[in-house]
């Protein structure tokens, strides 16, 4: 079945701000149509006035005139061809900008659960897939289709009797290749998922090529890949063979039509109904009619893999956030208060992951700074997840400034409350733009007046070409440090209400320690903040502590009189040593 309403209900949107192109392609595809019908209406006059022993002067426009249409044919296809190849690349660049849009906004839990290769095959290989089709399925289908309905009106028209063969021929091709397509479209199908599934797979390899190596795994990660191309192969092999047996059903009657032809166009001629130059018209007509059959077949091979990309994107665009928007109340531009009320929360609950966050429940005033400790798996960093929400809470709620998270308007919430982890994403871009995010409207004047407050100005002067120093993607060719310091740049560029530090400061070098605490006593100032750290040294800027343990909150308090309380927990880890105890 061919997903023609699938096909068109995706495209409709994209194809409105072409419609004058799509209007123009029209008439000038009808063009090449109608010169592509009349050439052979001219060779066979020539051929009968030939015969007729007409003159040189008779028989000397009629070529010309046939020169002069077959030029202007080519000329117009060529036209067709770069109209459709525009439309179609423009309308599908443009679903490919409103898929990645529509991806960024989906809730972390999707992102976890797609590898970046797989996401990358399948926002540009699938939408490849359909515009390769859609730029030539105008020209190739819709246009030959009318051909091949041209060339069987004028076989009508010379002999009902041919007209009718070819036309039973035809209507047999057509139809045995589109069941055909029914067969083959879930074999291209999973096509396209193990390809996705592939890439996704070399992307993971790429990125972590260096542990891989490190740690012997290279002979498992190659087994995993060779495991990957077994199946592969089989489906593309099936692929293919979908495509050889419609070729084999087109040529098959193609050479039964041109027998008829033979048959009929003789027998014709000798009972004196046809003439030489209306035979070499039917057979011309007969050949010209497997062309349209063909192409219309390969597009059909198009089509297939169109099929099965156009249900893996319109799965993508059906996929929901999980972040559901309530209402879109602001946030005053101030320290901001946070609280976790009864907090449940688990990874992938329809999987029935273990629960992170277990009835978690803590207060943070405005303007306070939070120590949060907990050994590793504790939920600390969940915290950090759900108070930016990059997921939902199963039970409970996290409240900044009384409201719900869920009812504050998502991109004021990105705003007000910033994220700072230890692992910091630089892109391949200057100075400037890794602080900005790329956002022209900050002026190199308000970089370095943040820059100043910070006391960076000393760190900006190291770089070769300060704010139009270009870094590399990843690291950026900077220490840990270096880019901690560019990672609190950016959060003091947004001026938050609320800063949470997921261990930032836990990969400091001895070259940017200093530089970096004073940058962190800058960042934490007339602003809340939650701190997640092992080093001591970060934690005595803590006004209060919040410990967890397997997931629940054990104690919290002012820290001052916590150390002073022998029996607290707080207390006994400063007798044992922070970061002995919570790595």
């Amino acid at each position: 079945m061919i997903p023609v309403r699938a096909y068109f209900r995706l495209f409709t949107g994209y194809m409105r701000p072409y419609r004058r192109q799509a209007v123009l392609l029209a008439v000038v595809l009808f063009a090449t149509i109608g010169l592509q019908l009349a050439n052979p209406q001219l060779i066979a006059v020539f051929i009968n006035r030939a015969l007729e022993d007409a003159s040189a002067e008779t028989l000397i426009p009629l070529a010309a005139l046939f020169m002069a249409v077959a030029v202007a044919h080519q000329l117009l296809m060529v036209w067709a061809s770069y109209l459709a190849e525009q439309i179609g690349w423009s309308a599908t660049n443009q679903m490919r900008a409103d898929l990645m849009d529509h991806l960024i906004r989906l809730d972390m839990g999707f992102h976890k659960g797609s590898s970046p290769g797989e996401l990358i095959e399948r926002i540009d290989g699938d939408v490849t897939a359909l515009s390769n089709f859609f730029s030539s399925m105008i020209i190739k289908v819709v246009g030959n289709g009318v051909l091949l309905t041209g060339i069987l009106v004028l076989l009508w028209f010379q002999s009902w009797i041919v007209g009718l063969s070819i036309t039973v021929f035809t209507l047999l091709a057509v139809l045995g290749m589109l069941r055909l397509h029914g067969v083959t479209v879930p074999w291209q199908k999973a096509i396209r998922a193990t390809s996705a599934e592939m890439y996704g797979f070399i992307g993971e390899q790429i990125d972590g090529t260096e542990d891989i190596e490190a740690n012997g795994a290279t002979n498992f990660m190659v087994r995993r890949f060779d495991e990957i191309q077994r199946r592969w192969l089989p489906q593309v092999v099936l692929g293919w063979t979908g495509w050889a047996m419609m070729r084999i059903t087109s040529m098959g009657l193609y050479f039964f039509s041109l027998v008829m032809v033979y048959v009929l166009g003789s027998w014709q001629f000798g009972v004196g109904t046809l003439t030489i130059g209306s035979v070499y018209l039917v057979f011309q007509y007969v050949q010209m009619s497997h062309m349209p059959i063909e192409q219309i077949r390969e597009e059909l091979i198009d089509l297939q893999k169109a099929g099965a990309s156009i249900a893996r994107v319109e799965d993508l665009f059906a996929r929901k956030s999980k972040l559901v928007q309530r209402e879109a109340r602001t946030l005053p531009h101030d320290a901001l208060s946070v609280a976790f009320d009864n907090v449940t929360f688990r990874y992938d609950d329809e999987a029935g992951d273990e629960i992170v966050l277990d009835g978690v429940s803590f207060a943070i005033k405005p303007g306070r700074v939070v120590g949060l400790l907990g050994r590793t798996g504790s939920g600390k960093s969940t915290i950090a997840r759900l108070l930016t929400r990059l997921y939902e809470p199963q039970g409970g709620a996290v409240r900044i400034d009384g409201n719900a998270t869920w009812d504050i308007d998502l991109e004021t919430l990105r705003e007000r409350v910033a994220l700072v982890t230890q692992d910091v994403q630089l892109f391949r871009a200057t100075v400037r733009d890794n602080l900005t995010f790329f956002d022209p409207t900050i002026t190199d004047d308000k970089l370095r007046e943040v820059l100043h407050r910070l006391e960076l100005d000393e760190w900006l002067a190291t770089l070769p070409d300060e704010l139009d120093t270009t870094l590399d993607s990843g690291s950026g060719g900077l220490s840990a440090g270096q880019a901690q310091l560019l990672a609190f740049t950016r959060v003091f560029l947004r001026n938050p209400g609320v800063v949470v530090l997921d261990e930032a400061s836990s990969r400091l070098d001895p070259a940017t320690e200093t530089l970096l605490e004073r940058a962190v006593d800058h960042l934490l100032q007339d602003r809340t903040a939650i701190v997640i750290a092992h080093r001591l040294a970060t934690i005595a800027r803590a006004d209060d502590i919040v410990i967890l343990e397997d997931g629940k909150v054990i104690e919290t308090g002012e820290r001052l009189t916590l150390m002073e309380d022998e029996d607290s927990v707080f207390s006994r880890l400063l007798r044992t040593g922070i970061e002995e105890v919570l790595t």
